[in-house]
């Protein structure tokens, strides 16, 4: 996460202020500010992108009803289906952007799938998610995004998270922004936005002065959630969102200069951006020959003192949703390419000596294992 002087007087003044430490005005500024930012009419602030998440499925009323997720993704995607009723449909992942892959997806559509779920990996717009919109259309179903590795990343100047009928974002500490913890839901549908607002607090209906401020009595006219984002987050989001643009092209800077490092190494395949896409880069992943090389670097790496994740691995194969029939061999694409990949890291603070260090430690396990 990068922060400075100017985060850390956003927070202070809502903390020394000592009062709307959880409906403060710096809230709904907030939600203002990213609406704008995204070029949409509606967003509202989570505690997390997982709530957001969640509510935007109950939002849009999944009970019994198929959801097509990614399988190649955080788990997060998919448990809000299970939770908010729904049933998730595991489909494949295409090997550009790691996004759906629009081939697998038109047959697994039928009668009761309510909304296909878009998914743009670490800050990568999907390479198919216009053809997802088409076909949504099409088929007379929902489109929605999981934007939460994305702000900030376009196609053609469209920033993801605008395609579909509602998305989601996260403010985690290791996403483009953050706020510690946190998460967005967006829309330009009057009726998600307004049941999403619902539900994000308790089902009360907000009146003109917050629920602190007043008392008249609130009305709450169904069962909702404590899912609000506190003012002082909401504050930290304001002035982060103030260095998005700095932030999003510190890491491309960074990601080219990586790029150009391990493009000689043979065995390294690195992500690339598409025609007309504009990516923020919030993971670097690499793509290894097999898994055997892969658990070796980062064996090596993690002796070298460098971090390094596999993101991800499948989730159709974890034990809640094999349970669920789902089984090894059910997509072969995303159980291979899972075998393969590792993030390792990026960030905007990253300074010349540490990415050089990064390089050196790559190329040195690339030269003993290879030479």
């Amino acid at each position: 996460m990068y922060t400075d002087e100017n985060d850390v007087k956003a927070v202070t003044k809502v903390i020394r202020r000592g009062s709307y430490w959880a409906i403060g005005h710096e809230v709904e500024a907030f939600e203002k500010k990213i609406a704008k930012f995204l070029g949409v009419r509606y967003a509202l602030a989570f505690n997390s992108g997982t709530s957001a998440i969640h509510t935007m499925l109950l939002a849009i009323g999944i009970e019994g009803k198929e959801v097509i997720v990614p399988s190649f993704t955080f788990i997060a995607t998919v448990n809000p289906v299970l939770l908010a009723g729904g049933i998730p449909v595991f489909a494949e992942t295409e090997t550009e952007t790691f996004g759906l892959d629009i081939k697998d997806i038109e047959h697994r559509i039928n009668p009761e799938t309510k909304a296909i779920m878009a998914f743009h990996y670490g800050g990568f717009p999907s390479r198919d998610i216009k053809k997802l919109r088409t076909l949504a259309n099409k088929k007379k179903i929902l489109l929605l995004e999981d934007a939460c590795q994305s702000l900030g990343a376009s196609i053609n100047g469209k920033k993801v998270g605008t395609f579909g009928d509602v998305a989601c974002f996260s403010l985690c500490q290791s996403k483009i922004i953050s706020t510690g913890e946190g998460g967005l839901l967006v829309t330009n549908n009057d009726r998600i936005y307004n049941k999403a607002k619902l539900l994000r607090s308790h089902g009360r209906v907000e009146l003109a002065v917050d629920y602190f401020s007043t008392t008249k009595e609130s009305k709450y006219i169904q069962a909702g959630y404590n899912f609000r984002m506190p003012s002082m987050n909401a504050a930290l989001g304001i002035s982060q969102l103030k260095k998005i643009n700095f932030l999003a092209n510190r890491r491309r800077k960074l990601a080219y200069q990586l790029s150009q490092a391990l493009k000689p190494i043979k065995q390294i395949k690195t992500m690339q951006e598409a025609k007309g896409h504009f990516s923020v880069y919030q993971m670097f992943t690499i793509e290894l020959p097999d898994q055997e090389t892969r658990d070796k670097l980062q064996k090596h790496l993690e002796k070298k003192g460098i971090m390094s994740k596999v993101y991800f691995n499948p989730i159709h194969l974890m034990k809640i949703y094999q349970e669920r029939d789902n089984e090894s061999g059910d997509l072969m694409t995303t159980e291979t390419l899972s075998k393969k990949v590792l993030t390792i890291p990026l960030y905007p603070s990253m300074t010349d000596k540490e990415l050089n260090y990064l390089i050196k430690s790559i190329k040195e396990f690339d030269m003993n294992i290879y030479s």
